[in-house]
């Protein structure tokens, strides 16, 4: 974080077809055999020696960046369907294709939603997206269905949703969603305490990663976690306000693409874990194990950071000149 916030943010600007390309070039090499491993149900690690990485949580900065230049230099055409939307639709594809058949729903619907925002921030029309979402729905949802696990996933959420004194799915493919509803039950008001939760030993799977929430809600009951959903609000908002007065609108869509990012995946995590949504295996920023993910996050908190820098010492200089401007005014005033 701490060395993305020293570099200028334009530096990205400069090198985001090179750092695209590449990430997409890392995730082609988890397909290679030997390189590629294999985690729960989807091939997302690279292995390289002594340690392994996840390329795809790379690409949420890498295809902000890339997305950023481009919607840039589109600027005046972006919200025409030949010009716009469509070129807009085959980028997204090329880069979320390799995350969809590793596959990695969780990922997946993050750059979506992701590169939707910032096409509709950068002039968008809102209806090209409303019907390419229908679309993708139409046709990617019989592509998605058709692996078991998936279709496990979606029957679990259905039934917790619309049938929860359903017993059935307790103790199989539904174990590991009511296990997390039993601590965010457990915690109540004020929580068992901090590191007394008991369902994380033994009884909550992934509980340092997809499920922390969970054990949070547990040890931590719902007021204090309050405080903890009222940070990343402030997050949210700052970064939102950073985007607003970003000196250049390279740094608005980048400042908008990296807020929108850990908003959606936080979102996406508190839901699977209170059964809103199926299981995506979606970490929860800041919070959850994962060397990858917090490094990823981390370096693009410090792009932000930059980017309000340069923000704020923008307003800085305007201020002065419009002081510098009403003061001369008024000298040449009391002087006539």
């Amino acid at each position: 974080m701490f060395a993305t916030f020293i570099v200028p943010y334009h530096v990205w600007q400069r090198h985001a077809r090179t750092m695209f390309l590449s990430n997409l070039v890392l995730l082609l090499a988890l397909f290679i055999p030997g390189l590629g491993n294999d985690y729960g149900t989807a091939r997302s690690w690279l292995s390289l020696g002594f340690f392994s990485i996840q390329p795809s949580e790379f690409l949420k900065m890498t295809l902000v960046f890339y997305l950023a230049v481009w919607l840039q230099k589109k600027e005046s055409s972006i919200a025409t369907f030949q010009e716009g939307f469509v070129p807009f639709v085959l980028l997204l594809c090329l880069s979320t294709f390799l995350v969809a058949i590793q596959p990695d729903l969780g990922s997946f619907l993050v750059f979506t939603v992701v590169s939707s925002t910032m096409f509709f921030v950068a002039g968008g029309n809102v209806i090209h997206l409303v019907l390419g979402g229908c679309t993708a729905c139409i046709l990617g949802l019989p592509v998605i269905l058709s692996k078991d696990y998936v279709r496990n996933r979606f029957a679990v959420f259905l039934s917790t949703l619309f049938n929860p004194g359903d017993l059935a799915h307790r103790e199989g493919i539904g174990y590991q969603v009511y296990q997390a509803l039993v601590a965010i039950g457990s915690g109540g008001l004020f929580g068992v305490g901090y590191g007394k939760s008991i369902q994380k030993y033994g009884y909550l799977p992934e509980v340092q990663s997809d499920t922390i929430f969970a054990a949070m809600a547990e040890e931590l009951g719902f007021l204090r976690l309050m405080i903890v959903l009222g940070l990343y609000g402030i997050f949210v908002y700052r970064g939102l306000r950073i985007a607003r007065h970003a000196p250049d609108r390279f740094g608005l869509l980048v400042a908008t693409g990296i807020t929108c990012s850990i908003a959606f995946q936080s979102i996406l995590n508190i839901c699977v874990n209170l059964s809103l949504f199926p299981i995506t295996g979606l970490t929860l920023p800041f919070i959850s194990y994962g060397g990858t993910s917090l490094l990823s996050t981390l370096m693009a908190v410090g792009v932000l950071l930059n980017i309000s820098m340069h923000s704020t010492e923008e307003r800085a200089l305007d201020r002065r000149r419009e002081r510098t401007h009403l003061l001369g005014s008024l000298r040449r005033y009391i002087h006539s």
